[in-house]
């Protein structure tokens, strides 16, 4: 069969699970809706939680950024993986304790201030709406090259599936499909990274084939990998190009802006204990370990077949794969010389080829000619990549607008069935505009990706971090800082990466530092303005302070405790 007939096949099969799942799982209330209920268990939670992490961008996006960056690449690897560390073992226990599931939710009761919450929800649909894009733009991706649909028409298909088992389901739902969804895409991930490592190095773990010798060449694939890298003039591919500062900001931005994503952290409220909470952090570390020591790996692999496939080869010799890529314009052959030859190079005046990296995972398996059930197979689990997390975005939207600005501030009196409705409203709003950032995304995924971390570690982290383990940090010191925060991170993002406020080039970067870096310098200048603020402005209340004490003492937390 052909990979598209094998497409429809797998990919209508995951799907008709999901919804499956969504029709079964459909929430009756607002707890269903909002945490599930409360009754997830710790390992169900462990595996929805691992795919809601593990996105488009760590799917697709990650190891097409480390396969053409390199070392540089890797900042992501680290900057998530820290992250995630970070978020279950300094920061959800604590909020889990203090029993409030959405971060305006928390700012909110712990600032004692609806401006605080309000700030709050303004921040949470900035980067809950800048990461969604990054997913719908990877639904697209799929769907154009192994449907062969137009990108757009594949994030319209992307949006009606997400849309369905979001709104119905609302987090009872989400967290039965996300279990489902991690299970594809694992196996997606894991088959052809076993595949090609047995088929370039004959090693089945492909960790360890990364380092291996090459089949019938007697020497490392990485050695290898540096010297072609070096013959095209690239730069050699275990050598970084970044510099220190900017390697350092990338990784502490990705890692604090972690803390801040609101989808994440709702997660740690679907379990009846925080003991549930730990343990399942705990699980979501290990299901997501698999795939993020594989990526690197994917990477070489990748990164070596492309270029020995199509590197000074004749353009009308190209295999199948590189036709149908071409259809998506995702790859762009451009013949300057007129030889008829693909000149890959590093020097931009004489390289004929581009390549979007968001590809490189999808193609990989194309590019080694492994069977056409497992690129199919790939494909299937990219969607379930960019579906689960879209799914966990989209409702951290509906519910920042139903709950923290309807429930708390506009109608504190609304019904549970109202506010239901109006949680589902809100999605389906929140899912047309998913899909139109999808349509006209800022950037590729895993970039995209990394501006919504940004604008969380410049915005939430200080808000978060001084709320638990500082209480003297009042309402004025927070409002200020989260304000200030976002206003740099937004211009520094807009000048720099929409080319607003007269624009500028990499020359021009503050200190050295990338737009995708700078939520770093961002969340500094949030911790110094809310502690300035703060401290020619009174301190909170006896009693917030008094509930600030009480959420850090692990004694007798088996039980949440709802201030």
């Amino acid at each position: 069969m052909t990979v598209q007939v094998w497409t429809y096949i797998i990919v209508g099969i995951t799907f008709a699970l999901y919804i499956g799942i969504a029709i079964w799982a459909r929430a009756g209330s607002t707890k269903e809706f909002y945490v599930a209920g409360g009754g997830v268990s710790p390992l169900a939670n462990g595996l929805a939680t691992a795919a809601d992490w593990m996105s488009a961008a760590s799917f697709l996006g990650m190891a097409g950024l480390i396969s053409f960056g390199g070392h540089d690449g890797s900042v992501y690897l680290m900057g998530w993986t820290g992250g995630y560390v970070l978020l279950a073992l300094l920061l959800a226990p604590y909020l889990r304790k203090f029993g409030k599931f959405t971060v305006p939710d928390f700012i909110g009761d712990r600032y004692y201030s609806n401006t605080a919450r309000t700030v709050a929800i303004i921040c949470a649909l900035l980067v809950s709406f800048t990461y969604v894009a990054g997913q719908m733009r990877g639904v697209g991706l799929v769907f154009s090259r192994f449907l062969e649909v137009d990108i757009n028409l594949g994030v319209l298909i992307g949006m009606v599936i997400v849309l369905f088992y979001a709104v119905l389901g609302g987090m009872k739902g989400i967290t039965y499909t996300q279990v489902a969804q991690y299970c594809v895409l694992i196996f997606a991930f894991m088959v052809p990274a076993i595949f090609i490592s047995i088929q370039m190095t004959g090693n089945p773990i492909p960790q360890l084939g990364m380092g291996s010798d090459v089949v019938g060449e007697g020497v490392s694939l990485l050695d290898k990998l540096d010297g072609l890298s070096t013959d095209l003039g690239f730069h050699k591919y275990t050598d970084g190009s970044k510099s220190v500062i900017d390697i350092f900001c990338i990784t502490a931005a990705l890692m604090v802006g972690t803390a801040g994503l609101p989808h994440v952290i709702v997660r740690f409220f679907t379990v009846p204990k925080v003991r549930d909470a730990r343990k399942s952090a705990g699980y979501a570390l290990f299901f997501i370990a698999i795939l993020y020591t594989t990526a690197p790996a994917i990477s070489v692999f990748a990164r070596t077949n492309l270029i020995e496939t199509v590197s000074g080869k004749e353009y009308g010799g190209m295999p199948a794969w590189f036709t149908k890529w071409e259809t998506t314009g995702l790859i762009v052959f451009d013949d300057k010389n007129g030889d008829g030859k693909i000149q890959y190079v590093a020097d931009k005046a004489k390289n004929e080829l581009t390549v979007d990296p968001d590809i490189m995972v999808l193609a990989n398996p194309e590019i080694a000619n492994l069977p056409n059930w497992v690129i199919a197979l790939v494909a299937a689990g990219g969607l379930a990549a960019a579906l689960s997390t879209a799914a966990g975005l989209l409702l951290v939207i509906s519910t920042s607008i139903s709950h923290d600005l309807i429930k708390k501030q506009l109608k504190p009196d609304i019904s549970d069935k109202g506010e239901l409705i109006a949680a589902r409203l809100s999605a389906v709003v929140a899912v047309c505009v998913a899909g139109y950032f999808g349509i006209n995304p800022p950037d590729f995924v895993a970039a995209t990706v990394a501006l919504a971390f940004g604008l969380a570690a410049a915005s939430f982290f200080p808000a978060i971090i001084m709320g638990i383990f500082y209480k003297k940090m009042n309402k004025e010191g927070a409002i200020a800082g989260m304000v200030v925060g976002i206003a740099v991170m937004l211009f520094y993002m807009l000048k720099f990466k929409f080319a607003w406020f007269g624009g500028g080039t990499e020359a021009d970067w503050w200190f050295g530092i990338s737009p995708e870096g700078f939520g770093t310098a961002a969340m500094l200048v949030n911790f110094v303005v809310s502690i300035t603020v703060s401290k020619f402005t009174p301190d909170p209340p006896e009693d917030v302070q008094e509930i600030v004490e009480s959420i850090r003492i692990p004694s007798g937390a088996g039980d949440a405790v709802d201030h």
